[in-house]
């Protein structure tokens, strides 16, 4: 028989530990994707997202996806061949949009940052003068950094604005509606405390009225998706079958977050991410992200030198049954990426992690 684990600290990236009231959910009865109760089910749960996300749009919905394909979706149904994708790129996930956008037949134009840095409003808008969409990271996982996006919706012009919100969504400020962000995706592993599975998703009316009409994806096709969940006219088409267990999931998360309250749950992210940082440099380690745009949500260290980071990290798993997460790309092993995310973002668990890192950092 396998080794069945009663429990790990999830403190990387992601996924994070899950809310209570969602583990409790998942055990929930499955039922038919068209039950009516599901369907009421579906219909709470994309309310909920539209308040997480910050705004009306009617196409707000848990794409039956992680959050990359929700990238995918944002980019198959906004860019064809030869249509130009301004793109910022500081972390991974940039890197990763500039490819879903090749493979979607865009024309990409790249803005490079340094990573750790935040995102250059002025140059990516100075990039191209009449691109077809402008893409950016609001929460870059890979690095830490969080990037003023509002700025990229207020000068956008006629293009379409694209944002990742995988890591700030349900737990930093987020508003869609307000920034102008046209297409937006996430992901539910992180502040939403839910299991990885779904990629919550909105579409704005401007975007939805200049969308691909036939994308390359029938699956991830938003004229179709916003049909099931009833966008245009309360009325529903098939579309497919839906994972009826994760949103029952998403739907007790979002319960959770909007019982404690949207605003009191951010402030509670905002807290642990400083008194981790503050923590951390006490020790005397040295923060990767650059000051004044660091993540609340997901803080990244650097690792002292002389320090193997990957036997850290397996000590921490062995002794503590904890997972702090490596660097990506060229930092994957001088820089560690701590979370504190979704019900993990409080100070017992601040000071959990930094008493056990200190122990591994002097024992590995």
């Amino acid at each position: 028989m396998p080794e069945v684990l009663t429990s790990r600290y999830l403190f990387g990236p992601g996924p994070s530990n899950c809310y209570p009231e969602v583990t409790a959910a998942l055990a929930f009865p499955v039922i038919g994707h068209l039950d009516p109760v599901f369907i009421e089910r579906l219909d709470r749960t994309c309310a909920g997202l539209r308040t997480v996300w910050g705004t009306r749009n009617a196409r707000t919905l848990p794409l039956s996806a992680t959050g990359s394909g929700g990238m995918e979706a944002a980019f198959v149904n906004t860019v064809s061949d030869g249509d130009v994708a301004v793109i910022a790129v500081n972390g991974l996930f940039g890197e990763r949009m500039c490819e879903v956008a090749r493979r979607c037949g865009a024309t990409v134009v790249r803005v490079d940052h340094e990573w750790g840095q935040p995102v250059d409003v002025e140059r990516v808008l100075a990039a191209h003068p009449h691109p077809k969409v402008i893409a950016a990271v609001h929460a870059e996982t890979s690095t830490g950094v969080l990037s003023d996006v509002a700025p990229l919706g207020a000068g956008k012009g006629d293009a379409l604005l694209i944002v990742d919100a995988v890591t700030s969504i349900g737990g930093l400020e987020l508003l869609a509606d307000d920034w102008g962000i046209d297409v937006g995706y996430a992901g539910t592993q992180k502040c939403l405390g839910a299991p990885p599975g779904l990629s919550p998703f909105t579409v704005s009316e401007r975007a939805f009225e200049r969308r691909i009409r036939e994308p390359r994806s029938w699956y991830l096709d938003i004229g179709l998706l916003g049909g099931y969940v009833g966008a245009a006219s309360g009325s529903r088409t098939y579309h497919h079958t839906a994972p009826v267990t994760m949103i029952a999931g998403l739907e007790a998360g979002l319960d959770r977050i909007l019982t404690e309250g949207l605003a009191a749950v951010q402030a509670r992210h905002r807290a642990a991410g400083a008194e981790l940082r503050d923590g951390l440099e006490a020790m005397g380690l040295e923060l990767f992200a650059a000051e004044g745009s660091r993540l609340p949500s997901l803080t990244t260290v650097k690792v002292p030198d002389g320090v193997d980071s990957a036997a850290v990290r397996a000590y921490l798993l062995e002794n503590f049954s904890m997972e702090i997460g490596s660097g990506a790309g060229a930092f994957t092993s001088t820089v560690w990426r701590i979370g504190m995310m979704g019900p993990n973002a409080n100070r017992a668990s601040v000071k959990l992690v930094l008493g056990a890192l200190e122990e591994a950092i002097a024992k590995a």
